[in-house]
């Protein structure tokens, strides 16, 4: 799936990399990438959930530099990838939005909001040299890390990545020692949805690689096939079949493409 669309996205002019951050902020980075739009001609995508918390900056001929923040998304978004556009960006795993961030995305679900073109003393000079943006920003990040965190934040986080989503409420619950009335008070506040729901996009995310090499019956653990186009068709507007006839040229999902 990634390879092939690697290679779609190189012949309609768009151009993508991806680095993960080193093991010191790992709790808290998934992964810096670009995205730019080589050709003359903007691009139609389709957006879908990846469960991540994005910082972009932007550029393109059509638009001065700017930068902003997209929280979780829970729907397909049609997008528009304008001709002769840049965007670097940092996507986040929910421990940044308190620990880095220091604030709630709720109000964010499925939407935006710009950031001071000087957020983090970062400029459209950073655009430059994507090596150059990875490491300034890590180095901001790791300025920022917590002298101390909620041990069960931290571990609940790891355990929902490790699992890609497929553990339910309870036995997370069980397993941090924290109620899982608490722990859906604590997403609804911060993130703007329930535990269970981001846990859905994550199998959902995790699904999609299945997909791509034609395997349209659940290999996760969903209780059925119904359940399972449900909850692909929820997640991406279109049921697992589509999905896979479309893979490389209508939907974009950057996390499932392999660092280049």
């Amino acid at each position: 799936m990634a390879q092939l669309q690697i290679e779609k996205m190189m012949s309609n002019g768009l151009d993508y990399k991806l680095k993960k951050p080193d093991k010191s902020i790992a709790d808290y980075v998934e992964s810096f990438w670009y995205l730019e739009n080589l050709s003359d001609c903007d691009k139609k995508a389709i957006a879908l959930p990846d469960g991540r918390i994005d910082l972009f900056l932007s550029k393109s001929t059509s638009e001065p530099f700017g930068i902003s923040l997209l929280g979780i998304g829970t729907k397909p978004i049609q997008a528009i990838i304008p001709r002769r556009s840049l965007i670097f960006a940092i996507s986040f795993k929910i421990l940044a939005t308190e620990f880095i961030l220091s604030s709630s995305v709720a109000e964010l679900l499925d939407k935006g909001k710009d950031l001071p073109n000087d957020f983090w003393n970062l400029n459209v000079n950073d655009l430059n040299d994507f090596e150059l943006f990875c490491n300034k920003v890590s180095h901001k990040i790791k300025k920022l890390l917590p002298k101390e965190i909620d041990s069960r934040k931290q571990k609940l986080s790891q355990l929902i990545y490790a699992s890609k989503g497929e553990l339910t409420v309870h036995e997370l619950s069980e397993k941090v020692f924290w109620s899982s009335r608490q722990i859906n008070r604590y997403f609804n506040q911060q993130f703007g949805l329930s535990l269970k729901e981001y846990c859905n996009i994550l199998r959902f995310r995790a699904s999609l690689e299945h997909i791509a090499k034609g395997k349209l019956f659940p290999e996760l653990d969903f209780a059925d096939q119904n359940h399972f186009i449900k909850q692909i068709k929820k997640f991406s507007g279109v049921v697992p079949k589509e999905l896979f006839k479309h893979k490389n040229d209508r939907f974009i999902l950057l996390s499932t493409f392999p660092q280049k």
